[in-house]
């Protein structure tokens, strides 16, 4: 037997999937996630999942892992102590950035903190100018003499980044040579590799990010080779980008910066081979976890891939896949605030202590409490009985927070799930509404240990009328991790007029990002059948300060492919703003190539259907509260892993499976269709 694995660690649990090459067979597993360590969540996820199928670590050809560690250490502030070396005079452009307040109306708001204190910020003489030309070489000799003041005052990572170095990066290479001479040691980052595009806040930013979080990555990465190679593994594990595609993990320690979607992005990718199974083009995945929720929209079955994010209020500039996301999971804490008025999250009790019920000493109440108590979830255990828990300890932490609000305990907990609600809503909107789409347009695809708990509730919210639970939506991370490919992007910045624009230059561009990509096909030893590389631009405006990004054919360019990438412009413009600009001069900006190594893929076969009669499935029934009821119902329950395809679920019910809880509302049907996947719809 052959097995394929993807590892998705988030902030309560770890997510294992397992899927057999040969048969097809899919297995699932979770354990405590262990934020002082992740590694060791991950390798007892991995090595009790082998154990689970009765595979030994020999039979694993593929490892794939999602993390977050990335994004807690960047959002906690446990990067390392770290120098910057830039052009002399903008060794403060990292502290003014754009000069704009995080919220317009809040004269109190604070910026985040500043990744590289003043102190161990260094100007250095050098100058290229807007074209590429040097204006002025870099003093090699007040380089050296600045790293190694770095070096006396303990920094163990220096990020380099001069003005103009995306046209012209001789300095900087100058600059990665002295390092290696003088502080070998050290973790280097080079904006013109790390970032090779304009805007320069933002390319300093990233460049400084990425220093920031090296080394703690790098010592990440190594843990947990070492400790999967203890376990027998012998394949080289692969990293989950924020772009959706996997990279090795020697790439994902040089490149840290562009994992900081890690953990989502997966399951975003298994949405996307959802919709192309299942023939529906235009989805809305939510994914809620114990921390947070993801949401992203698909149009015609695709996620739109942005170039530049900003997290936890740093700018970055890497390729990642459009998804927002809110503080609000099963493990949000529900409060009062100054003004009385009950709030939920975006603080987490995480899984140590995690919510009331696990027993671990957290007294505040939960978003999961709230679920146990009106008995959505399973008021004695979790993880079909592995894990046990005391509803008793949730009405206890609830009753605090009624008591300060002057409501009862069960009223108190249905205006938790309604808060979250209004909350992951409000995400929705900002991705779909804001963007010119109709959310009752689309079907939800609900995901992560507490999605399928929340989906009817937040999908009434907005009204929406179709509802998609995967097959494994616990776990549905995880298993993107088996449906992706290896993938890299380049980029070139090249300011151009569209009318202006001469088809051999471009040609020339996009040669030499081609160049790179087959350079890098080469070094990850992809074969020529498996490789496949696409392109696109940013395009904007003349004048315009924000850029759209549109695909550009593939092959010669010729004044067929500008015609291609205006009317590409036009349409995302009128669809994103509701308008265009007749006569306006149209400029494209970054030229940008994505480079795919395909790999075997997770497969799945339809299964025969066998008729709407779900009985054989119930194993018993509780009282549940529904809103539309306003109060307890009788609720059927039925074990999802006996429904089979064609069956037919009808509410009020509750589906249990190891990896979540699905809600089935009074006025709602389930189908399981062909690939297992519940389909609910509202009468």
């Amino acid at each position: 037997m052959v097995w394929r694995i993807g590892v998705d660690s988030g902030g309560t649990f770890t997510d294992v999937c397992l899927f057999e090459e040969n048969t097809g067979e899919v297995k699932i597993w979770k354990v405590s996630s262990t934020p002082d360590d992740p590694s060791r969540g991950i390798t007892q996820g991995v090595e009790e999942g082998i154990r689970e199928v009765g595979t030994t670590a020999a039979e694993v050809a593929f490892l794939g892992h999602g993390t977050t560690v990335a994004t807690n250490a960047l959002i906690q502030g446990r990067g390392v102590e770290t120098g910057l070396i830039t052009t002399d005079g903008f060794r403060d452009l990292l502290e003014i950035g754009r000069q704009k307040r995080p919220d317009l109306y809040d004269i109190q708001a604070d910026k985040p903190d500043t990744l590289v204190s003043r102190d161990l910020r260094i100007g250095v003489k050098e100058r290229v100018l807007s074209n590429g030309e040097t204006e002025t070489s870099l003093d090699e000799e007040e380089f050296r003499a600045a790293v190694r003041e770095l070096k006396k005052a303990g920094v163990k990572s220096v990020a380099v980044c001069f003005l103009y170095s995306f046209l012209n990066s001789e300095h900087e290479a100058i600059a990665g040579r002295i390092l290696e001479e003088e502080f070998p040691e050290a973790f280097s980052a080079l904006s013109h590799k790390i970032a090779p595009e304009f805007r320069e806040f933002e390319r300093l930013s990233t460049t400084v990010v990425n220093a920031y979080l090296g080394p703690v990555m790098k010592g990440y990465v190594n843990a947990l080779s070492g400790k999967l190679k203890d376990l027998g593994i012998s394949v080289a594990p692969q990293l989950t980008q924020s772009n959706g595609g996997v990279i090795g993990f020697d790439a994902a320690a040089d490149l840290p910066v562009r994992t900081v979607l890690s953990g989502p992005s997966t399951g975003v990718v298994a949405a996307q081979a959802i919709g192309r199974m299942t023939g529906i083009e235009n989805l809305i995945t939510f994914d809620m976890g114990g921390t947070s929720s993801d949401v992203a929209l698909l149009t015609g079955g695709k996620c739109q891939v942005v170039n530049e994010s900003v997290v936890h209020g740093y700018p970055i500039k890497a390729p990642m896949l459009d998804i927002h996301t809110v503080g609000a999971g099963g493990g949000s804490i529900a409060y009062v605030d100054n003004g009385g008025f009950l709030k939920v999250g975006p603080r987490s009790a995480g899984a140590n202590p995690g919510p009331s019920c696990y027993g671990l000493g957290n007294p505040e109440p939960t978003v999961t409490d709230a679920n146990v108590l009106l008995q959505t979830q399973n008021p004695k255990y979790l993880l079909n009985g592995r894990m046990k828990i005391d509803q008793e300890l949730s009405r206890a932490a609830i009753q605090t927070l009624a008591d300060k609000l002057g409501m009862g305990v069960l009223e108190t907990a249905n205006g938790i799930l309604d808060i979250v609600a209004a909350n992951m809503a409000k995400a929705i909107r900002v991705i779909s509404v804001q963007r010119g789409h109709d959310p009752r347009e689309y079907t939800m695809v609900a995901f992560g240990g507490a999605g399928p708990v929340h989906a009817a509730r937040l999908a009434k919210e907005l009204g929406m009328k179709r509802i998609l639970i995967p097959r494994t939506p616990g776990v549905l991370c995880a298993l993107g991790l088996l449906m992706t490919d290896l993938r890299t992007d380049f980029s070139s910045t090249q300011l151009t007029r569209l009318d202006e624009a001469s088809a051999d230059g471009i040609g020339e561009i996009y040669a030499a990002l081609e160049a790179k990509a087959y350079a890098w096909f080469d070094s990850e030893g992809i074969a020529p059948s498996a490789q496949q590389i696409s392109r696109t631009v940013d395009v904007r405006y003349a004048g315009q300060n924000y850029e759209i990004s549109v695909p550009v054919p593939a092959g010669k360019v010729t004044a067929a492919t500008f015609e291609a990438i205006e009317e590409a412009f036009l349409n995302a413009h009128r669809q994103l703003y509701g308008f265009i600009a007749e006569g306006e001069p149209v400029q494209m900006v970054t030229f940008r190539v994505a480079a795919s190594g395909l790999v075997e893929k997770a497969q799945f076969q339809p299964a025969e259907i066998e008729g709407p009669d779900s009985s054989a499935a119930i194993t018993g029934s509780r009282e549940v509260w529904m809103m539309e009821a306003g109060g307890f119902v009788t609720a059927t329950l039925y074990d999802r892993a006996k429904l089979k395809a064609g069956n037919v679920v009808h509410g009020p019910a509750i589906i249990d499976q190891m990896d979540t809880t699905t809600v089935v509302p009074m006025d709602t049907t389930a189908t399981v269709d062909a690939y297992l996947n519940l389909m609910l719809e509202a009468k």
